[in-house]
């Protein structure tokens, strides 16, 4: 609003007070006129009491109530009628100025969620610059012992041809009948054919060195150093090293069609000549090679059930005594095997929470024993890069768990050995922003859903108001029991139950879905996957809203709140018993009954 309107608008907003002001003293002065021309007429009346009866009657009569409440009526309708149009001035000037401070909040509250946002993104890019630094000292160091043996080896070929050269002038001149030149020849040849020996074998021996570490280093291809690096120091790093084994190594590859390729999947678009080709992204199935066996297996699992217990106890005693690995389980699940058998004391666990935010240091293979709750429960364990996942079905739909428990020994030596498909299951990074925050330096952590994250209306029994923004842009206002944003491994959860699309898990992006919207032309979306979605609950919103991540977390959101959406830069890694697509069309046919009717007749009625 520009400063000449607040202005204007204070000038009226102090005239009207001044309106008011008269009016009420008005007001007064005519009340106190009328007690004095009733006093004067009750004097009057008690003096004339033994007057006439007419008269009486007559002076009475310009005396009652009735006159007296008419003439009232008559001098105070002016000033009531002049009164009633300012307050109606009035209230639009205070609807004007309380539109005005909405805004002002609301440009605070957008304010403050883009600085986070911005916050976040000099985080990544801060993160990816010193591990960018990192790695180009590490180059620059071996550069600079390349270039050092290099120069060895120029200093020592030189000599390997000067020597012999030397040898061959000693020979010369021994076959000119020089005594002198005979004698110092066998003083020199000795030395240097001792020499020319040891510099053989030293370049044999360098060129096997340099065999070895190019046969230990691939060209294409992502790495698990690469794809789990998460900015650890130094000293947590030791420290893991001193208790666990070293993680072992891995290698992703694209496949189509059956045939794999090494080509990286950010190869997506290509121009070449004026025409522009992009790669089939989306039907490529990732396949997971081991480039070091794995040593350290965690195993989680549903609590409360007797025969997830069992056959936890069953497969920690075959990964122990046929592929002896380090079993890693939860605290409860040691206590339980403990109290089975003394002989499970080699199962490890942690014991604080600095311990699991360093799981992703040495766990090289998850194992989750349940239903899809136990995989959400497993992927909500790791704020960073997860490991692979192999996720047995002891529940009951199992959207997520393709693997069957009956013959958990052959899938899991089938893992083990490798190759293997697997699913990136993409991962909603969360951000809850308060209008009561002075910046954004005092926002709340992060939290990662593989689900969706739900806002609702609570207990309240008012609409939900909520007003929606992709990168900055509008989108709407949902009026309803609340919105869902979910990945595409939960649409075939509450976002389908809400009128949402089932969309393939490989299949980047993010679902916009209401929750019983009010209204009939309201949609669900399916957005890409690099937009960035902002929920506002608005300052005029009636009541409070609630949102919860993954069915936990539940959290108010008051108005003038926000919460920032994004999608995460660590997916969950499933292993596959098929392939992705499989999996997925099989789990819906199995789980949801997917499009089962009758047969149609062949012949006719």
């Amino acid at each position: 609003m520009a400063p000449s309107k607040i202005n204007s608008n204070c000038r009226r907003l102090c005239e009207l007070n001044s309106w008011i002001q008269l009016s009420w003293l008005c007001g007064m002065a005519g009340w106190e006129l009328l007690k004095v021309v009733i006093q004067r007429g009750v004097l009057t009346w008690n003096k004339n009491n033994a007057s006439a009866s007419s008269q009486e009657n007559s002076f009475v009569d310009s005396l009652s109530p009735k006159n007296s409440e008419k003439a009232v009526q008559e001098m105070i309708k002016p000033l009531v009628q002049g009164t009633d149009d300012h307050l109606i001035e009035f209230s639009e000037v205070m609807r004007t100025v309380t539109k005005a401070l909405r805004q002002v909040a609301e440009g605070k509250a957008s304010a403050k969620a883009e600085a986070a946002e911005w916050k976040r993104k000099y985080e990544i890019e801060r993160a990816r610059y010193m591990d960018l630094e990192n790695r180009g000292n590490k180059i620059c160091a071996k550069l600079g012992s390349c270039c050092t043996q290099a120069c060895t080896n120029i200093s020592r070929g030189f000599l390997s041809i000067i020597l012999p050269c030397l040898v061959i002038w000693d020979i010369w001149k021994e076959c000119n009948g020089q005594e002198s030149g005979v004698q110092s020849e066998e003083h020199v040849s000795e030395p240097n054919a001792q020499r020319l020996e040891n510099l053989a074998n030293h370049l044999s021996s360098s060129k096997k060195a340099g065999d070895t570490s190019e046969h230990s280093c691939g060209n294409n291809g992502i790495f698990s150093h690469e794809v789990l690096l998460d900015g650890e120091t130094e000293r947590d790093s030791k420290v893991m090293q001193c208790n666990f084994k070293s993680k072992a190594s891995f290698k992703l590859s694209w496949c189509c069609k059956g045939e794999k390729s090494d080509q990286h999947k950010h190869d997506i678009v290509s121009f070449d000549k004026g025409n522009i080709t992009t790669a089939e992204r989306s039907s490529k199935q990732i396949s997971l090679k081991w480039e070091s066996p794995p040593q350290t297996v965690l195993i989680m699992t549903k609590p409360n059930s007797t025969a997830v217990r069992i056959l936890c106890a069953d497969m920690v005693r075959w990964l122990r005594e046929q592929k002896h690995l380090t079993i890693l389980v939860e605290p409860r699940v040691k206590s339980e095997l403990l109290a089975e058998s003394s002989l499970y004391n080699f199962v490890q666990t942690w014991t604080n929470e600095k311990e699991i935010l360093l799981l992703h240091m040495k766990v090289d293979l998850l194992v989750t024993l349940g239903g899809d709750g136990t995989v959400l429960w497993a992927a909500s364990m790791f704020k960073g890069p997860v490991p692979p996942v192999v996720p047995f079905s002891l529940g009951t739909l199992g959207f997520m768990t393709p693997f069957y428990s009956e013959n958990f020994r052959d899938c899991l030596a089938s893992i083990l050995r490798g190759p293997f498909n697997i699913t990136l299951r993409h991962r909603l990074q969360c951000q809850v922003i308060r209008d009561a925050t002075r910046n954004e330096h005092h926002t709340e952590e992060a939290i990662l859903v593989l689900n969706e994250v739900t806002i609702d209306r609570g207990i309240s029994s008012f609409l939900t108001n909520l007003e929606c923004y992709c990168d900055n842009a509008f989108v709407t206002c949902v009026q309803g029991d609340g919105l869902l944003l979910s990945t595409t491994s939960g649409s075939t959860a509450y976002s389908l139950a809400a009128g949402g699309s089932m969309v393939h898990p490989q299949v980047p992006g993010i679902l916009f879905t209401p929750i019983c919207p009010h209204s009939l032309s309201f949609r669900p979306l399916i957005l890409p996957e690099h937009v960035t979605l902002r929920v506002l609950v608005p300052l005029n919103s009636r009541s409070n809203a609630w949102v919860s991540f993954d069915g936990k977390d539940r959290k108010e959101l008051a108005p003038g709140d926000a919460l920032v959406c994004s999608m995460a830069s660590w997916p969950v890694p499933t292993a596959c018993q098929v392939d992705s697509t499989n999996d997925f069309l099989r789990s819906i046919h199995d789980g949801l009954h997917w499009n089962v009717r009758k047969t149609q007749s062949f012949d006719s009625p």
